[in-house]
């Protein structure tokens, strides 16, 4: 089974970097992956940063991962986004 199939799920933690506090960074994040139907979860540190995990198909990562990487809330300015512990289930 490769992560190309339609039914297999994925998994991957991520770490966002840069002024993503105090601008609805965690809210908008939630918005986007119950749109894209992906479950998990998201929260502030006190670092400042953003962590996370997410849980659904590939496609829909993909898109998540842009948006974490590059888009993020109005108002955010995002420096880098790491990626850790991807699993195929």
């Amino acid at each position: 089974m490769s992560a190309d199939d339609l039914s297999t799920l994925l998994s991957v933690e991520f770490e966002v970097f840069g002024q993503v506090q105090g601008c609805f960074f965690t809210k908008y994040c939630k918005d986007l992956a119950l749109q894209l139907g992906i479950t998990g979860w998201v929260k502030n540190t006190k670092k400042g940063t953003i962590v996370g995990k997410l849980q659904g198909r590939k496609a829909e990562l993909d898109q998540m991962i842009d948006w974490l990487s590059n888009t993020g809330s109005p108002g955010c300015k995002i420096e880098r986004c790491e990626l850790s512990n991807l699993i195929y289930s």
